[in-house]
């Protein structure tokens, strides 16, 4: 006989994020929603000299851990390289010690940071075309845009 264990349910938030860069590596800027129970919080930072892809990692990761507790989690990014990386690449990059096939990863200190800030939660990506009417997605665009000019 198979015995099941039922867990409690996880609290369960959804998060938008997004990176921004003025020039590509330039000024950058990344903002976080995380929504949950009804209510909201909104994480945002910049770096004077940064890439976009940077910026779409840090976002992630300081939305992820922001969260108190173990927690299910909606993520959604308009990036591919985000949400590829992390559900089709990442297994790959650590079987190699943090390299990819031809060599060096870039960002693979985020990587790492990303890599141990999903440890504790479950955790569905979601990718959402950037900048065609989704009104979370171009609300992080904005706060990403203002911490960006903030860090010039």
């Amino acid at each position: 006989m198979v015995e099941i264990v039922l867990m409690p349910d996880l609290p369960h938030v959804i998060i938008f994020t997004d990176g921004s860069c003025d020039v590509n590596p330039g000024p950058g800027g990344w903002a976080a929603l995380l929504r949950y129970k009804g209510r909201e919080k909104v994480l945002s930072g910049g770096e004077a000299e940064s890439t976009n892809n940077r910026m779409e990692l840090t976002a992630a990761v300081n939305a992820l851990n922001a969260l108190n507790q173990r927690s299910q989690v909606d993520l959604y990014t308009d990036s591919e390289y985000l949400r590829r990386g992390i559900t089709e690449w990442l297994d790959n990059w650590k079987a190699r010690r943090w390299k990819r096939k031809g060599g060096k990863l870039a960002n693979a200190d985020l990587w790492q940071a990303l890599d141990k800030a999903i440890q504790p939660h479950e955790i569905d990506w979601h990718w959402v075309k950037g900048h065609a009417g989704n009104r979370d997605n171009a609300r992080v665009d904005r706060l990403a845009r203002r911490a960006m000019e903030k860090a010039k």
